[in-house]
């Protein structure tokens, strides 16, 4: 299986730290926040790894090379014409992703899961990864019904974890031209058709989007 690492976003909340250095390389516990998606992923003896780069992305390529000094392979989605936010940049990278199911993680989230269990449910075009809602987030993002089913809030809500598995289908009505497109709307649209299952989980976690919650990830 191929995972794939958010890391083309600039960091804006998480300035003035990111003027200079992309948050992905901000460090947490003496390692860069992608090393520790990476080690994540290759925990999970998922070694071929595809990184979407746009902000400060020569940064990034030189700290990671091919990967072969972690023990992965990593190829780079380049996003330097401008970022495509989330959905825009699993699309821009499908042709390297391949036609099989791909996790994806965010690059900014540290968390214990293990990704080996990513499956997709027979019927399902992605799978989500879903937890408490913290602090910053206390609406949450969706609900689960019937154990796995997702849907839009109704009851008790969880919030994204930034961790799913997706089957390139997903996106197939969306492939006709290089946009910027957030993921949400793929995901409610995946939801209308009962394509989008999730689980709940409820180990550690901990966004690393601003300085605040850098030093929670540091003090933890």
């Amino acid at each position: 299986m191929i995972g794939m690492i958010l890391a083309a976003g600039r960091g804006e909340r998480m300035m003035p730290l990111t003027k200079n250095t992309p948050k992905s390389l901000i460090k947490v516990k003496d390692l860069t926040l992608i090393e520790h998606s990476i080690n994540a992923l290759k925990k999970s003896n998922i070694i071929d790894i595809v990184i979407n780069i746009a902000y400060l992305s020569e940064q990034i390529k030189t700290h990671l090379g091919d990967g072969s000094k972690f023990g992965v392979n990593i190829a780079y989605s380049d996003e330097s014409s401008g970022a495509l936010e989330t959905a825009g940049g699993i699309i821009k990278a499908l042709p390297i992703l391949g036609n099989k199911p791909f996790v994806v993680i965010n690059s900014d989230v540290l968390c214990d899961f293990n990704l080996s269990k990513l499956t997709l449910p027979v019927g399902s075009l992605a799978h989500l990864v879903l937890i408490d809602n913290p602090p910053h987030n206390p609406n949450g993002d969706f609900s689960l019904v019937n154990n796995h089913q997702v849907t839009n809030v109704h009851g008790q809500s969880y919030t994204f974890s930034g961790i799913g598995i997706y089957h390139p289908d997903l996106f197939k009505s969306h492939l006709e031209f290089e946009q910027k497109l957030p993921l949400y709307p793929i995901l409610k649209e995946a939801i209308a058709n009962g394509k989008l299952s999730g689980e709940h989980y409820d180990g550690y976690w901990q966004d690393v989007g601003t300085p605040e919650r850098l030093e929670l990830a540091n003090n933890s």
